[in-house]
C-alpha cells in the first residue's frame, strides 16, 4: 500500500467500526452487559474478580491473606518446595467472573475473549514481560488440540506479544505425551501425569539458547505443568523461564 493512501484507509476503518459501534453496541464479555469499550468488562464483572495484588509470594505470585511487610516474601510452599521456573504472575484467583471467563475462552468458543485476558495478562506480568526475549505458550497434544481446534494459550501468548511487542514461539515446546485431564488430580498425581509430557524439539534449540522465556497458560492449579514445561525448556538451553497466567487457583493462597 503506498504510504499517502494509509491514513485514507485508518479513516475508513474507524468510521467502519464506528458505524458497527451504533448497529451492535460493544457488550461485557462477562455479563453481556452494554459497555462503552469493546475490549473490557462492566463495573459489576471487574469487582467481581478477586484480582492478585500485592503483598503475594515472590515465586508463586500467590497472595498473603496479611502484609507481611516489605521485600521479597515467599510463601512456606516457596521455600519448602522451590519452583523450577523462577517466578509467576496471575491477574486473579480462579473463582467467580475470572473462572466464568477462562471456561467461556476453552470451552464456549468465546475466543474474542483472548484479547480482554490478555490485556488484563499483559498489566499484571508486566515485570516479566520487561524482561522476556520470547512468549511460549502452554502446547496441547496434537489429540487434543484437534477436539478443541484451538489452544487458549497460543490465543493468549499471540495477544500478549502484540501489546508488549514480544515475539511468540510457538515451536520451542512440544506437547509429545497425551497425557489424562488434570482436573481431580492430587499434586503429587498431577505431577506423575505430566512426566514425559513435554520436548524442546532438536530443531530449535540453537534457536533456545539463553533466551529468556516467558511461558503463557490460562489457569495455574499446582504449578505442575508449569514445573514440567519449566523444566525441559531450562534443560533444551533457556537461560530462564516465568510463567503468566489468567488466573491462579484460590487453594494456591499463600
Amino acid at each position: 500500500m503506498a504510504p499517502a493512501a494509509r491514513p485514507f484507509v485508518a479513516g475508513l476503518r474507524a468510521a467502519w467500526s464506528g458505524a458497527l459501534a451504533l448497529v451492535y453496541p460493544p457488550t461485557c464479555p462477562g455479563c453481556g452487559g452494554a459497555i462503552a469499550d469493546p475490549h473490557a468488562l462492566c463495573a459489576r464483572c471487574w469487582a467481581g474478580l478477586r484480582l492478585i495484588e500485592r503483598p503475594f509470594c515472590d515465586r508463586f505470585g500467590t497472595p498473603f491473606a496479611v502484609d507481611h511487610g516489605t521485600g521479597t516474601l515467599l510463601s512456606p510452599r516457596a521455600i519448602a518446595e522451590p519452583p523450577v521456573f523462577a517466578q509467576a504472575r496471575a491477574v486473579a484467583l480462579y473463582e467467580g467472573v475470572a473462572c466464568d471467563l477462562v471456561h467461556r475462552l476453552k470451552y464456549e468458543d468465546r475466543l474474542d475473549l483472548a484479547a480482554v485476558l490478555a490485556r488484563m495478562m499483559a498489566g499484571a506480568g508486566s515485570d516479566l514481560l520487561a524482561r522476556a526475549d520470547c512468549l511460549v505458550p502452554v502446547p496441547l497434544h496434537r489429540w487434543r488440540l484437534w477436539r478443541r481446534r484451538f489452544n487458549q494459550a497460543a490465543l493468549l501468548a499471540q495477544r500478549i506479544g502484540r501489546i508488549a511487542n514480544r515475539p511468540v514461539e510457538c515451536g520451542y515446546l512440544a506437547r509429545v505425551k497425551a497425557t489424562r485431564p488434570q482436573v481431580g488430580l492430587s499434586r503429587v498425581a498431577r505431577a506423575t501425569n505430566l512426566q514425559g509430557a513435554f520436548r524442546v524439539p532438536e530443531a530449535k534449540r540453537p534457536l533456545l539458547q539463553g533466551r529468556r522465556v516467558l511461558l503463557i497458560d490460562d489457569v495455574m492449579t499446582t504449578g505442575a505443568t508449569a514445573n514440567a514445561a519449566a523444566r525441559v525448556l531450562l534443560r533444551g538451553g533457556a537461560a530462564s523461564v516465568d510463567v503468566l497466567t489468567f488466573a491462579l487457583v484460590s487453594g494456591e493462597v499463600g
